[in-house]
């Protein structure tokens, strides 16, 4: 089975009115003020202060960003990205509902534009200039969501009309750089394992060292990890079988693993941080 047929290249593209703004004004009153230099410092003003409907989409807009990216695995440097095809249905239904929500946020705040301006005119006081405010219009055009869905390239699908020796030329060149790809894209599920490793060793030994009123083990210590086992079955694409097996061994120290156990019990904590660092010592991260 070929990588384009185990993984499709995704892109998604998100833009929103970001609301704040440089005060040059206040900025060149402050560092006079100070008798400062014009570039010791700024001033910066949310155009939408005293409402949270603007501010709340963009953190909406960044936790589907981190979503898009903790989910797929890099292609190129700001575009596209590679999905196994094995996450898609589940991914295409995450997007969905991430989209709807950022649609009804924005169908919120397009209607309520004008009031916000006038609290913001209440917060922000002589800093309030009215030729920062778009009009609404223009505001809701900068609002756009978009997902592309798109194959892997292959080199099978040239149909050029030049000398066979440079066609063959083209195909080895576009085999290469999807082979370079892949290979880039197969270090994120390495970097993964090899961070939430490292963070529970870390966790381990950090509790050892502290009596029993300070330890702080929380269920996310176990579903974080069982999580992202779950999420390697999917983007280990090539079939390493070295990911794998250092993936299958964490889930190993993961069974019957429970949270108040590792709290409770040095002995706990400690046979776990010396099968986790077993795991970290075994592979050539």
């Amino acid at each position: 089975m070929s990588i384009s047929d185990r993984a499709v290249l995704v892109q998604l593209n998100i833009s929103s009115w970001g609301t704040e703004r440089l005060d040059k004004s206040q900025t060149e009153r402050i560092n006079l003020l100070n008798n400062a230099d014009a570039k010791a410092g700024k001033v910066h003003k949310d155009l939408m202060c005293g409402t949270t409907l603007a501010k709340d989409i963009d953190l909406h807009v960044g936790r589907s960003r981190l979503w898009n990216n903790q989910n797929t695995m890099p292609w190129q440097d700001r575009g596209a990205r590679l999905l196994p095809t094995s996450l898609f249905l589940p991914y295409k239904d995450g997007m969905n509902s991430r989209e709807t929500k950022f649609k009804n946020m924005v169908g919120q705040f397009i209607p309520n534009y004008a009031a916000a301006k006038q609290t913001a005119m209440n917060y922000l006081g002589s800093m309030y200039r009215e030729e920062d405010y778009p009009d609404v219009n223009d505001i809701a055009s900068k609002y756009k969501w978009t997902l592309s869905v798109s194959p892997i390239p292959s080199s099978g699908h040239f149909c050029l009309d030049v000398p066979a020796e440079e066609l063959e030329e083209v195909r080895k060149s576009c085999d290469d750089f999807v082979e370079q790809k892949v290979a880039e894209a197969m270090r994120k599920p390495w970097k993964d394992l090899h961070t939430m490793l490292t963070g529970m060793s870390d966790k381990l030994k950090e509790a050892n060292e502290l009596d029993d009123k300070t330890k702080r083990f929380h269920d996310t210590f176990v579903t974080n990890a069982l999580d992202l086992c779950k999420l390697l079955n999917h983007m280990n694409i090539t079939n390493d079988p070295q990911l794998e097996k250092a993936k299958q061994q964490l889930e190993l120290v993961l069974v019957g693993t429970d949270v108040d156990d590792i709290k409770d019990n040095e002995f706990v904590r400690s046979d776990m941080k010396k099968r986790v660092d077993n795991i970290l010592d075994q592979f050539d991260w």
